[in-house]
């Protein structure tokens, strides 16, 4: 078990960084990148080994993805974004869009539209979870405005 976490663990940051890499990120937020992905995914992956659903377990990284990036992007000075998207890469569906693509090849029809469901029931959970953590951030920063002003 431990063995597995750990291959978690590195695979993730590393896929993090290497897409970050790959879409020009200021080099002084890699590493920041690559723990915003990897925070995400953790969540995604114990979720899911918790029987918490695939959806709800994608909710739930996105949102720890979108925390973590509001985190970061004001550590560094940066825009949220340049964590945003690298973050959310190990969460995308890939798997099963390729899956749902191939069953239409195949002419398996049935089978290609319950890929597709799902596809988009992980893509709408991982906007919902960005856009959560948006309002909660909002949220938060409203609320200390307001207090500031009594």
């Amino acid at each position: 078990m431990f063995w597995t976490v750990l291959m978690q663990l590195v695979f993730s940051f590393l896929a993090t960084m290497a897409f970050a890499i790959t879409t020009n990120v200021p080099r002084r937020s890699l590493i920041a990148c690559g723990l915003t992905g990897t925070f995400g995914w953790m969540t995604y992956w114990i979720l899911s080994h918790l029987d918490a659903g695939t959806t709800m377990s994608t909710l739930a990284g996105a949102f720890i993805v979108a925390i973590a990036s509001f985190f970061f992007a004001k550590y560094k000075r940066l825009p949220v974004t340049i964590f945003n998207v690298p973050g959310i890469v190990p969460l995308v569906p890939g798997g099963l869009a390729y899956q749902a693509v191939r069953n239409f090849v195949l002419g398996d029809y049935i089978e290609a539209i319950s890929f597709s469901v799902r596809v988009a029931l992980v893509a709408g959970a991982i906007a919902a979870g960005l856009v959560l953590s948006e309002v909660l951030n909002h949220s938060i920063r409203r609320f200390r405005e307001h207090k500031e002003n009594i």
